[in-house]
């Protein structure tokens, strides 16, 4: 199975790789690595991170106050977004795909 990032998702991903390098250098490298981690996690174990709705998932990072939202589909893992947790909560809930 692949993953694909929805367009809003990449780019919120971008822009957060973005800020960290803005912060320090080499932070924004340590963040995308951190997300695609949590990515392998996910492609491995793609049923058992915390359900958010019925067909939509979350799965935390670990050194980032982010977390990965994603759906498994048929032929792909969907990355709804890469979700900040101290920000609106559920903004990303008109990107997901209906089953």
């Amino acid at each position: 199975m692949k993953y694909v990032f929805h367009p809003q998702a990449r780019r919120e991903f971008n822009q957060a790789i973005d800020y960290y390098q803005s912060c320090k250098k080499g932070l924004g490298k340590d963040f995308a690595k951190e997300v695609y981690e949590a990515i392998q996690r996910i492609m491995a174990f793609p049923e058992a991170w915390t359900l958010l709705s019925a067909h939509t998932r979350r799965c935390l990072t670990q050194q980032f106050p982010f977390g990965i939202i994603y759906q498994v589909l048929t032929d792909r893992i969907l990355i709804v977004a890469v979700a900040h947790l101290n920000r609106k909560p559920d903004y990303w809930l008109n990107r997901i795909e209906e089953k």
